[in-house]
């Protein structure tokens, strides 16, 4: 068995390309997931008043501790899998990674914190607190993707500001669609609507925005934004963007929430496809270079394949449990 497991990928499988593909998989689950919590959070800053505010609260709340696990599992997994990019993108970016945790902290203690007492003064900061946790998680994080992208050594540059700003925007998109199908109809549902199709608009620009740059001041990534894998994705992103756009005016969240879905896996192929055969462009380390050896593969791939069932059933139980409108005098 030990010879079997040391000898070469198991089963004969594209483990190194297995294992790519499930790397960027989980961080569209994670973006996917905890984006309408971030949006969520986006939309706090516009509520129309305690019980607007409370309603968001509330429906967002039984989701995002586990949403954030994505996240973990996605840091994980590149770790153990790939850990020369662990180790060389992480310590390239530190600084933005502290700056990433920080707002994620910022973004969890807020409405903990928000819900402790009933002074208005005190919950007005908290409130604000949770806004700037909010925006600034998926900005960071969106950072954070654009410089992988592009190979930067530095922290603040054109794609990484551009990739932050589609990815608030995205979030936005999810939040109005993720609401919308706990809400009952009224003004809520109403302004869910107008703010949903305006960050519907503003990620586009930003993804317009992104792809233009890239063409014209990367030529070396110009042959692959113009294959045809990133242009069908690019027009995949465009169908799924109109299918929203009708389903929210309809009040029809959940087809909205999604065609939301495809819209992220979308996005995240593409960075992926970009990238692809190189999995760090500031070093040029491959992905065939950058995976572990075959025993520890083998048995990360082994134990991935027993764990999870395990995980999607729970975010199944949960998220079958805390199905449909949020009933009355339902709190965070």
């Amino acid at each position: 068995m030990l010879e079997t497991l040391t000898s070469g990928p198991l089963f004969g499988l594209p483990l190194t390309g297995l294992w790519f593909v499930l790397l960027f998989a989980l961080l569209g689950t994670f973006i996917f997931l905890d984006g309408f919590d971030f949006g969520a959070g986006v939309l706090f800053a516009r509520a129309e008043d305690d019980h607007e505010r409370e309603t968001l609260l509330a429906i967002v709340g039984p989701f995002w501790d586990g949403n954030e696990v994505w996240l973990i599992v996605f840091g994980g997994a590149m770790f153990a899998a790939f850990p020369p990019l662990y180790a060389n993108l992480f310590g390239r970016h530190y600084l933005l990674m502290f700056a990433i945790l920080g707002a994620l902290i910022l973004r969890g203690i807020a409405p903990e914190m928000y819900e402790q007492r009933a002074d208005p003064t005190w919950r007005r900061w908290w409130g604000r607190s949770f806004v700037v946790g909010s925006v600034l998680s998926p900005f960071f994080l969106g950072m954070f993707a654009g410089n992988w992208l592009v190979g930067a050594e530095q922290l603040v540059t054109v794609p990484g500001v551009v990739v932050g700003l589609a990815l608030v925007a995205l979030c936005v998109v999810d939040a109005a669609a993720f609401i919308g199908t706990r809400s009952e109809p009224g003004h809520l549902q109403t302004s869910l609507e107008r703010r949903g199709l305006t960050a519907l608009a503003g990620y586009l620009g930003a993804i317009v925005l992104a792809i233009g740059y890239l063409v014209a001041l990367r030529p070396d990534m110009r042959g692959a934004i113009l294959s045809v894998p990133v242009i069908a994705l690019v027009v995949a992103t465009l169908v799924a963007a109109g299918v929203y756009a009708w389903a929210i005016r309809a009040d029809r969240f959940q087809a909205a929430w999604v065609s939301t879905a495809g819209m992220v896996y979308a996005l995240v192929a593409i960075v992926a496809l970009l990238l692809y055969p190189t999995i760090d462009p500031a070093v040029g380390l491959t992905v065939e270079t950058a995976i572990v050896q075959p025993l520890p593969l083998n048995l990360m791939t082994l134990m991935t394949l027993v764990l999870m069932p395990f995980v999607l059933s729970y975010f199944w139980v949960l998220y079958s449990t805390f199905s449909g409108p949020i009933e009355h005098g339902e709190g965070y």
